[in-house]
């Protein structure tokens, strides 16, 4: 029997029921024994006027609420497949869809996973 090549998915992490939706359905019809998960926050850019301390704060705030956001995707992997290999990459990004589909390319995914709903960056 051949050993079939590890694969990456990248899921793009939301406070949104309708991400978590795609991703179980992913588990459950995309995910392979071996694959790689990578749950992916991109947070939006700091453009806000004021001191640089403040913005510092405000986006390591960002940063960690997307963390704990991705960690909670995480939880749910976890329970679904035990052994999942999964990775959290939380990032800064001006345009959203851009960001992701550059870090998809850098990653070299095979599948990207988005929850579409109303406000998802795929409509912008």
């Amino acid at each position: 029997m051949e050993q079939s090549e590890t694969r990456s998915i990248v899921v793009v992490v939301e406070d949104v029921e309708v991400a978590r939706t795609a991703m179980v359905w992913a588990l459950h019809n995309v995910l392979r024994y071996g694959d790689l998960v990578t749950l992916l926050h991109v947070f939006p850019a700091s453009n806000t006027a004021g001191s640089k301390s403040r913005n510092r704060k405000k986006i390591r705030l960002l940063r960690l609420k997307g963390f704990q956001l991705a960690l909670s995707f995480k939880d749910i992997c976890v329970r679904s497949f035990p052994n999942t290999k999964i990775e959290i990459v939380v990032t800064e990004g001006d345009e959203e869809g851009g960001r992701i589909a550059d870090l998809v390319r850098q990653i070299g995914a095979s599948t990207l996973v988005v929850g579409l709903h109303d406000q998802s960056f795929l409509y912008r």
